[in-house]
């Protein structure tokens, strides 16, 4: 770990009445000295005091306000995490208010998850009959099923998530009823929160497979990361609360 001249500084009794090192508090947070440094110059950590000799000097709510960052960066994300960081530094309800808003955020989450789990499950354990040409939708009348916009599918199509069948360039799209089950499942998990990239993979797997139990298993492990999350506001929280207390 990076030591500075301002981190070597008396590590003995004499030393330590001037409080934490640096190095200190990156080692109790799990951070490298030169992101506590960094920071605190980001106003997430409070400022830190000087001894006579110019050395900075930490404490305990230094530790607690790292502590706090690093759970709520897991939960929440590093931009959203400063934001509650400098918003309790400052004193007054903002804080209260941003995590009261956090929690909203992963209750919704949860709900939509719920919701996709339920439809998801359902759409992928119908069977498909042989399909007929009749069977086939247009993109517009796709899209007005599910209450989409037509781009919206045609993006869906140039990502690989939904693809179309068209006999030529200028031709219209159409939608076998593989691909109106494919766009069902999609927006239903794209509501859930999947990001395009595990969902591509996720589809192409049950067009490999055929089984329902493989959508299944890829929102279970969404579930279990917004459990993480949930755990890590708890975690931040516990932490924060420390900082606003001034204790050990």
């Amino acid at each position: 770990m990076e030591t500075s001249a301002d981190d070597r500084r008396g590590t003995g009794s004499a030393g330590r009445k001037w409080g934490l090192r640096t190095v200190d508090v990156a080692r109790r947070a799990g951070y490298s000295v030169q992101q506590i440094r960094d920071l605190e110059q980001a106003g997430v950590l409070p400022p830190a005091d000087r001894t006579p000799a110019g050395y900075r000097r930490y404490t305990e709510r230094h530790v607690h306000a790292a502590l706090a960052y690093r759970a709520f960066a897991a939960g929440i994300g590093p931009v959203e995490a400063k934001r509650v960081l400098r918003a309790a530094l400052r004193g007054g309800p903002a804080v209260l208010v941003l995590l009261d808003a956090a929690h909203a955020r992963l209750h919704a989450e949860r709900r939509e998850l719920a919701l996709a789990r339920e439809a998801a499950g359902a759409i992928a354990a119908e069977p498909i009959a042989a399909p007929r040409a009749s069977d086939a939708m247009s993109i517009t009348e796709l899209a007005a099923a599910l209450g989409i916009r037509p781009s919206t599918l045609r993006h869906w199509d140039a990502e690989g998530l939904v693809p179309a069948h068209r006999s030529g360039p200028r031709s219209t799209r159409t939608y076998s009823p593989d691909a109106v089950r494919d766009a069902r499942i999609t927006h239903q998990l794209r509501r859930a929160g999947y990001r395009i990239g595990p969902l591509r993979a996720l589809l192409d797997q049950l067009r490999r497979t055929g089984r329902g139990s493989d959508v299944e298993a890829g929102l279970a492990a969404r579930s279990t990361s917004i459990d993480d999350r949930s755990r890590a506001l708890l975690q931040g929280a516990a932490a924060l609360d420390r900082l606003l207390d001034g204790g050990p």
